[in-house]
């Protein structure tokens, strides 16, 4: 008879903390180059160590929120004896350092109360850690004349030093695309009861403020009621299969509007610069068409009572906002819910799988569901990054 395998054995953790490590450092250095001083740009050039001191602290609000959030999963896991892995956390040296953390459930879950119990534990204890650093960033603003430590910005320095206070839009003097960090629900109603607050032009510049709105969004990002996200697990157990569907199919209509403004101006810009561009636009109209096709026919298993109407209605929603509302199919954008909704229709998929035993919730679990949903509303942004 051989002695069972230990679950966690010390290959088994030494593997998860070196990637955690390695993490920390890419998410230390990359995030020198935006809370930094200098300006630097990882890996163009190293920090220094100010540069590099000011990274550290944002690494570890980053991913002190991360930790928490797949802690709880875990733990939840734990209590219902659930099969899961310890967190994978993934270093990617662009954007923030990293692509997240994740962790790896080992067993399907047949029951909808532990379902909801290991979904909504990673968001909600998330959301508390990243609340948290949030109000600590704004309760310990500087003055506005901080912003003068910073390399560059020399038209947002130059209407502060004459002011006292930010500018309410990026000045002139700036030079090139302003990188823009959306406003939320929750972060604009934060913001109003503190001074100094720096406009989201920004904000980045600020470690407590930057890791506070990312671990919000990001925790928002993980609430989208779709599919296996934290939200499809919550919504699924709160309403049921056959609602859920419903709910799901048309959630994941209003991702592709957003992906939608984001695409169309990315692909008339890009074809522009080629020469290929036509005045109308219509080029890119044609090209989305195309690709919102193939995002629903791989999200809706080739369900055409649903892809005609919401192909169309998608669209026409996404023209309306470029053309009432921008004015234009010029402007610029990320294209992060062009990405997110390729990843939800092939890896996440937009329907939840049925489970076996759909048991009902205790009041205290259906309203801490319903409030996870209200947080999803609160913390995600429509335009999360864009340049002006």
């Amino acid at each position: 008879m051989t002695d069972r395998p230990k679950e966690f054995d010390t290959k088994t953790i030494l593997k998860h903390l070196g990637l955690f490590i390695l993490t920390f450092a890419s998410v230390s250095l990359v995030g020198a180059s935006f809370v930094g001083f200098s300006g630097s740009l990882f890996p163009v050039v190293m920090p220094n160590s100010e540069d590099l001191l000011r990274g550290v602290l944002f690494a570890t609000l980053l991913l002190g929120f991360l930790g928490v959030h797949e802690f709880g999963h875990f733990f939840a896991a734990q209590y219902h004896k659930i099969k899961v892995t310890l967190p994978y956390f993934i270093p990617i040296p662009l954007g923030i350092g990293t692509m997240g953390a994740v962790i790896r459930i080992k067993q399907k879950i047949n029951d909808t109360r532990k379902m909801f119990d290991i979904g909504i534990a990673g968001p909600l204890a998330g959301f508390v850690v990243s609340l948290a650093v949030l109000i600590i960033g704004f309760s310990t603003l500087p003055e506005p004349g901080y912003i003068n430590q910073f390399a560059g910005h020399e038209g947002v320095k130059e209407y502060v030093n004459a002011n006292g206070v930010f500018p309410e839009m990026p000045t002139e003097s700036t030079n090139g695309n302003v990188l823009i960090v959306g406003e939320t629900l929750l972060y604009s109603f934060l913001a109003q009861f503190f001074e100094n607050v720096p406009p989201m032009w920004e904000m980045y510049h600020y470690p407590f403020l930057f890791a506070g709105w990312l671990g919000l969004f990001f925790t928002a990002l993980n609430l989208m009621p779709v599919g296996q996200l934290d939200g499809g697990h919550i919504l699924y157990s709160l309403i049921g299969f056959k609602k859920h569907r419903i709910v799901a199919r048309i959630a994941f209509g209003i991702l592709t509007v957003l992906a939608g403004i984001e695409f169309i101006p990315f692909v008339h810009l890009s074809l522009e610069s080629w020469g290929l561009s036509h005045p109308s636009g219509i080029y890119s109209w044609f090209i989305w068409a195309g690709v919102l096709f193939v995002l629903f026919n791989k999200a809706f298993h080739k369900d055409y009572e649903w892809i005609a109407p919401l192909l169309l209605i998608s669209m026409a929603i996404s023209a309306a906002y470029l053309y009432l509302v921008e004015g234009s199919i010029t402007t610029t954008g990320s294209l992060i819910w062009v990405v997110w909704s390729f990843f939800i229709a092939y890896f996440v998929r937009v329907e939840h799988p049925p489970a076996y035993y759909e048991r009902q919730l205790s009041p205290t679990r259906k309203f801490l569901g319903w409030l996870s949903m209200i947080i999803f509303i609160l913390c995600i942004s429509p335009n999360p990054l864009y340049f002006i």
